[in-house]
C-alpha cells in the first residue's frame, strides 16, 4: 500500500523535497502505525537538508545522515494524528488514540503515516490542543527541557534567553518561568510583544541594544541564536553560571570542559533528546495553561517545500506547521 512523503533526493535548497509516492510502513510487534494529521519543518530539518551546520560539524553531519545524499530521505521530526494500527505486543496504545510524538534523529515524519516503537517518545495529545499544536509540542519543548534540566535550574534564578522567539526561545521562556526563575529575553523588534506575552519579565531588543553592555548578570544563560558562545558570554554570567550553547560552533563546544577547570562557569552543550516521560510533561503542563507552542505560518502538506524556504530565511517566529491532512488546511 502506498502513502506519500515529502521525499528529499539531495542536500541542497528547497526544491529538492519532492512529494512522491512511497510504501507505507507496516508496523512490527512493538510498534504502532500512526495517521499523521500535522508536522512541522524544524530549523533543524533545514540543517540536515542543506548542511547548513555551525563551523566544524558539515563532515560530521555527513557522516551521521548521508555522505552524498540524506540517508533518511522523509525529514520531519515532530507530529501530531492517530494511532491507525498497533502490534501485537502494543498495549500501552489503541486504534483511534490521538497522540504527539518525537521522531527525533530517526525523522520520518514527512509523511501520511510513520511507524514508531511503542516505547519512544509519544503521548497522548492534549485535549486542549489542535493538531497543529500539538505537532508543534516536541522539538522546542523537548529541546529547552534538555538544557534547562541539565542546568540544575533552580527557582529565582535570572535567567537570559537569546533568541527567544524562534521555537525553542520561546519554549523556554515558558518553561524557565514555569521552573520559578526571572527571565529575560532577547529577539527583535517586531518578537518583543510576543516574547513578553510568554511570561518574560523583561525583554531586550538586540537591534536597539547588545544585552551583553547593559551590565546586567545571568545565572543561566539559554543561547539559540549562537551569538553568544562563552567569550562573549563570560562577563555576564554570574559565580556559578551556567551557559547553554543550544546552537553553536564545534569549537565552542569543545571548549567546555576547560571552562569547567578554569573558572567558576560552566559550559553545557551537546545533542537534546526527548522521551516520552518529557512529552507526558510537556502535554500536562499544556493542558493546564503553563505551555503554549507559538505557530508562525501553517502550509499544506503539497506545499512543504515552501515551508522549507520560508525556514530557510532563519526568522521564522516559534514554528512552522505543514497539514498533512487536507481537511485541516486553513482557508484563509
Amino acid at each position: 500500500m502506498l502513502m506519500k512523503a515529502a521525499i528529499a533526493t539531495e542536500y541542497g535548497a528547497p526544491d529538492v523535497v519532492q512529494l512522491q509516492d512511497v510504501e507505507r510502513p507496516t508496523p512490527t510487534a512493538n510498534k504502532l502505525l500512526i495517521r499523521i494529521h500535522a508536522t512541522t519543518v524544524t530549523s533543524g530539518d533545514w540543517r540536515v537538508r542543506s548542511l547548513n551546520v555551525p563551523t566544524g560539524f558539515r563532515l560530521l553531519s555527513r557522516l551521521m545522515f548521508g555522505l552524498r545524499r540524506p540517508r533518511q530521505p522523509i525529514l520531519g521530526t515532530e507530529l501530531a494524528g492517530v494511532v491507525e494500527a498497533v502490534g501485537s505486543d502494543v498495549t500501552r496504545f489503541d486504534v483511534g488514540d490521538a497522540v504527539f510524538a518525537y521522531s527525533d534523529a530517526a525523522m520520518g515524519a514527512h509523511a501520511e503515516y510513520i511507524a514508531l516503537p511503542a516505547d519512544g517518545a509519544i503521548a497522548y495529545k492534549p485535549s486542549n490542543l489542535t493538531f497543529e499544536e500539538a505537532a508543534a509540542l516536541s522539538f522546542g519543548g523537548t529541546t529547552a527541557l534538555y538544557f534547562l534540566r541539565e542546568s540544575n535550574i533552580q527557582r529565582g534564578e535570572r535567567v537570559l534567553v537569546n533568541g527567544a522567539s524562534g521555537s525553542v526561545g520561546t519554549a523556554a521562556v515558558q518553561l524557565a518561568k514555569h521552573f520559578g526563575a526571572r527571565v529575560t529575553g532577547v529577539c527583535s523588534t517586531g518578537h518583543v510583544a510576543l516574547v513578553q506575552s510568554l511570561g518574560a519579565d523583561r525583554v531586550v531588543d538586540y537591534t536597539k541594544e547588545d544585552v551583553v553592555d547593559r551590565g546586567e548578570r545571568f545565572d543561566i544563560i539559554v543561547d539559540t541564536a549562537g551569538t553568544l558562545p562563552f567569550a562573549r558570554s563570560k562577563p555576564i554570567l554570574d559565580d556559578g553560571g551556567r551557559l547553554l550553547l543550544v546552537l553553536g560552533s564545534l569549537p565552542s563546544m569543545l571548549q567546555a570542559p576547560w571552562v569547567a577547570l578554569t573558572t567558576d562557569k560552566n559550559v553545557i552543550a551537546g545533542a537534546a533528546s526527548g522521551t516520552a516521560e518529557d512529552l507526558a510533561f510537556l502535554a500536562s503542563l499544556a493542558e493546564a495553561g503553563g505551555f503554549t507552542p507559538i505557530i508562525d505560518r501553517r502550509y499544506p502538506f503539497a506545499r512543504i517545500a515552501e515551508a522549507h524556504a520560508y525556514v530557510d530565511q532563519g526568522h521564522k517566529t516559534g514554528n512552522v506547521v505543514v497539514n498533512v491532512v487536507p481537511a485541516l488546511v486553513p482557508t484563509g
